[in-house]
């Protein structure tokens, strides 16, 4: 996994203090990885659009144009004249050397977008949106350097943005790129050396961005085993059958020796997977929630209090129960809606979906520093895992997963990573990687997969 930061000013700064790198040095280092980047992959390519604004991300930009100059066809245009010193002396380095200034927008083949940098914190003026909007309607190779035009500090997108196919960040990886909003606006993340190795570039976080390395997949190493070794789940099948039933299937795909699910009404189950009205004395994890529907509480708080390792999900997160529950190692995994549900349930915020998806890490951090024992998993197009404070994203994510039971399915591997003994963060993280992962490699169309195709690729892996 790699750290993320909400800010990286005072990342800078260290490097001027501790390592004695001027500002002009990092510039230097953050424009030569853009042009490397460019002259690799694209060295066919003949014209390149730089636009800069009046800040240091500007100032990248300038440095950028010099670089390359003498390799592309630099079209330079200054949506407004550089303000800090260390922009007005790119710009000069840039007249020495006669390259010429454009006063207007025009397509090529690459464009490169440094108007604003991750320090955005006002609404863009009429003049920037117009800059962007054009910039986006170029048949072009886009290109942002630091973060998309437009994208605010906290990973907002107020009017418009910058639609990258790479975004070139300086530095380390900022939270801000990995908000929902950010997605469609990002492309591939790349990080460009300051001049010093990330590991010492970068302090300490609390939060993380999850690499595909991080999934571990239950593999059985053990040649002297049987099917009580790897765990018994249980599944609470609710009114809505079909969801306790894909959670039920997904579990025993992805290794849970034993699965059970409990019901009072008659279902049609594979072969495989037991039925029972109770819960199995040997069972090592349930699941419950998954179209639980109309329920009786009481009855939900039986199986709650049961000391075993739970997997909560859906219909659980709008009745007061949970709120019984919250001080113990348990793992939740609301979509945005439920868990607006959850927050108010827990008198932490009354908020709607706009709201969260305004600001998903700020009320993750909120309810983790609450509750810091409990495994939060917050859906979304980059999932947000929480537990004791600190913060893991999965940005694997796709529209792929963008179909009803695919929570479900979610439900299910979590369950059954507990079932074999799993610690709930642990199994969190690698049921979420695997749960994305999986839909990354569904061939068919991207609107068509079912949650047995979804099962049948999570088989794969």
């Amino acid at each position: 996994m790699q750290k993320l930061f909400d800010e990286v000013n005072s990342l800078d700064k260290r490097c001027y203090e501790k390592f004695f790198l001027s500002e002009d040095l990092l510039m230097e280092h953050a424009a030569s990885n853009m042009a490397l980047h460019i002259e690799e992959k694209y060295p066919s390519l003949h014209t390149i659009l730089i636009v800069c604004g009046s800040g240091n991300n500007g100032a990248d930009g300038i440095a950028l144009a010099r670089l390359l100059h003498t390799k592309f066809n630099i079209k330079l245009f200054l949506a407004s004249n550089p303000k800090s010193s260390i922009g007005q002396l790119q710009l000069k380095r840039v007249e020495a050397l006669s390259i010429e200034l454009v006063d207007s927008l025009s397509p090529a083949d690459i464009v490169v977008d440094c108007l604003f940098g991750t320090g955005l914190n006002k609404p863009l003026n009429e003049d920037s949106i117009n800059i962007i909007n054009t910039l986006n309607t170029y048949d072009s190779i886009k290109i942002a350097c630091d973060i998309p035009s437009g994208i605010n500090t906290l990973g907002q997108v107020e009017s418009i943005a910058f639609e990258a196919d790479t975004t070139i960040t300086m530095g380390a990886l900022k939270t801000s790129l990995f908000t929902d909003m950010a997605k469609d606006y990002v492309g591939e993340i790349l990080v460009a050396n300051l001049g010093i190795q990330r590991n010492l570039y970068e302090l300490e976080s609390n939060k993380y961005l999850l690499d595909e390395s991080d999934m571990k997949l239950p593999f059985r190493n053990k040649k002297n085993a049987h099917k009580g070794s790897y765990g018994h789940l249980n599944v609470v099948v609710g009114s809505k059958k079909g969801a306790g039933i894909i959670a039920a299937k997904a579990a025993f795909g992805f290794g849970a020796g034993l699965l059970s699910v409990i019901s009072n009404e008659e279902l049609d189950l594979p072969y495989h997977i037991m039925q029972t009205d109770y819960i199995s004395d040997n069972c090592t994890a349930i699941a419950i929630g998954m179209g639980l529907g109309e329920h009786k509480t009481e009855e939900i708080r039986k199986i709650l209090n049961n000391d075993i390792p739970k997997i909560i999900d859906a219909d659980l997160f709008y009745d007061e129960v949970i709120c019984e529950f919250l001080e113990k190692e348990i793992v939740l995994t609301p979509h945005p809606k439920e868990f607006c549900s959850l927050l108010k349930l827990c008198k932490i915020a009354d908020i709607d979906i706009v709201e969260l998806q305004n600001n998903r890490f700020k009320y993750v951090e909120e309810f983790s520093k609450k509750y810091p024992k409990v495994v939060l998993l917050l859906k979304g197009a980059n999932v947000i895992i929480s537990q004791n404070e600190k913060i893991y994203v999965n940005s694997f994510g796709s529209a792929v997963l963008s179909k009803g039971g695919s929570g479900d399915v979610l439900s299910g591997l979590v369950g059954a990573l507990l079932a074999q003994k799993y610690k709930p963060l642990d199994a969190t993280i690698s049921a979420s990687l695997a749960h994305t992962l999986a839909a990354r490699k569904y061939s068919k169309n991207n609107y068509s997969m079912i949650p047995s195709d979804l099962v049948e690729e999570i088989r794969k892996l």
